[in-house]
């Protein structure tokens, strides 16, 4: 029984998983930290089947995955049997091609997820998307963001919120949290603040997003993980993974 529900998003660590070997001591390095539980993207290449003894020798969980659309559609069998490896259950998209920015293009975007996601769920897994800020543009007075969840199917398609790109969007993370109630099973925790004058990544509890109300809000829509990303970080990224780690629990998430 895991005694965290507290994730690292191994993109913070990307430069640190080149390897087999960098994976192997990065995930030592990320379970000496006190996290239990970590989100795979970022990686290089790595067998499947190694990767899954590297995490069980250092009792690790994988609470989520990101992946390209693209393969989500054109290699589903393999993503599942990779999944089905890992004992993952999350399946996200870690942002939208391209091709998909447009208002016609998100609610495309939500059926073909849909599809995917339908697939995913008739094999035990759960699709998620994970947002940035560009999709909070509007389109004839509606949010990208908007159409994607209202196009798609709630039984097939859940969110993976971040919580630094709804503000980064202009929005507001705790309202988009209450909204997507019942559909957040993971979310990404990212802090935000001014350094020089600027915008920039934090550590979460190092910026000025309101965190009470933040774990809060997750606490009452239902999210079953708390995944740490910092895309950016001004120190070492153990550290910052170090230091978001130990004031979430400072904060009483466990």
């Amino acid at each position: 029984m895991l005694a965290s529900v507290i994730g690292a998003q191994l993109y913070t660590l990307r430069d640190y998983l080149k390897t087999p070997k960098d994976i192997a001591k990065s995930l030592k390095k990320v379970r000496e930290i006190g996290y239990e539980a970590v989100q795979i993207s970022g990686m290089g290449p790595i067998d499947v089947e190694e990767l899954k003894k590297i995490l069980d020798g250092e009792g690790l969980t994988v609470c989520i995955t990101h992946l390209p659309f693209q393969r989500l559609q054109n290699e589903i069998e393999e993503v599942i049997r990779e999944h089905k490896i890992l004992e993952c259950k999350y399946v996200a998209v870690g942002s939208m091609p391209l091709e998909y920015r447009s208002e016609e293009g998100f609610i495309r975007f939500a059926k073909e997820a849909t599809a995917v996601g339908k697939k995913l769920s008739e094999a035990g897994l759960v699709f998620g998307y994970h947002n940035h800020s560009f999709e909070f543009e509007k389109f004839n007075g509606k949010i990208g963001l908007e159409l994607l969840f209202e196009q798609s199917d709630s039984r097939y398609v859940t969110a993976e919120l971040d919580t630094y790109w709804i503000q980064h969007g202009g929005a507001d993370p705790i309202a988009w949290i209450r909204k997507l109630a019942g559909r957040l099973p993971v979310i990404h925790l990212k802090d935000m603040g001014v350094i020089d004058g600027k915008q920039a990544m934090t550590e979460v509890g190092e910026g000025n997003l309101n965190w009470p109300g933040i774990l809060e809000a997750c606490k009452e829509s239902g999210v079953q993980w708390y995944v740490v990303e910092q895309d950016i970080c001004q120190r070492d990224p153990f550290e910052s993974l170090a230091i978001s780690f130990k004031n979430l629990k400072q904060m009483g998430l466990e």
